[in-house]
């Protein structure tokens, strides 16, 4: 990153890997708790998917035991990126 504004796929993406560390759960672990493959989170997490579903973060926060609300609610998602230029 240069310092500026992240985009929104790279906050959700560090939102992801920091709430599976503050539960010491890998990857695979929520893949199972979330009933999808493990492969959709990594690409969540990498350059592959651009843009993450809702339906798929809703399992992820399900998975998490936290609400949708409570995934959004971080300083990561107060200055994103504009998408609209």
């Amino acid at each position: 990153m240069d310092g500026g504004a992240m985009t929104a796929k790279e906050a959700v993406s560090q939102r992801i890997q920091v709430l599976c560390g503050e539960r010491d759960m890998a990857v695979n672990a929520l893949a199972n708790r979330c009933g999808m493959p493990p492969s959709t989170i990594y690409s969540m997490l990498n350059e592959k998917s651009q843009n993450p579903g809702v339906v798929s973060i809703q399992k992820l926060c399900d998975g998490l035991n936290i609400s949708v609300r409570e995934f959004f609610d971080d300083p990561l998602f107060e200055n994103l990126e504009p998408v609209i230029k």
